[in-house]
């Protein structure tokens, strides 16, 4: 796959990859009620969920140069957002969206990392 896709084809990719990742995770932990499931997933893959969790990996330096411009991809790709999201909140959620999904192309391990960062930081919450 070509990673020099634009920004929200990688967040398509990456908000994909990245649910899938949240619901095993919840499901490895014996969650089993869906409407649970549902509920516990959105802690961790709502908009506003995705938009702290880049700000954290912003605020710690934790993005090399080539991540952050696959998140700066996303996020100037983004648009305007939705209504019931803050248009900053919008485009940050998919600027990670598109930085998990360029990193799933390039370095599959590397996107687990994050993903499991991400997990780590909302449970300490």
């Amino acid at each position: 796959m070509d990673v020099n896709l634009n920004g929200l084809t990688l967040a398509y990719l990456g908000d994909s990859y990245y649910e899938l990742s949240i619901r095993t995770y919840l499901v490895d932990k014996k969650l089993t009620d869906v409407n649970d499931l549902h509920k516990e997933a959105i802690k961790y893959t709502s908009g506003t969920a995705q938009a702290k969790i880049i700000q954290y990996l912003l605020d710690n330096n934790r993005l090399s140069e080539a991540e952050l411009d696959l998140f700066k991809r996303g996020r100037n790709a983004s648009g305007r957002g939705r209504k019931n999201m803050d248009a900053k909140l919008y485009t940050h959620a998919t600027g990670f969206e598109a930085l998990i999904g360029g990193l799933y192309l390039t370095d599959k391990n590397r996107a687990d990392d994050l993903i499991k960062e991400a997990i780590t930081w909302i449970e300490k919450g």
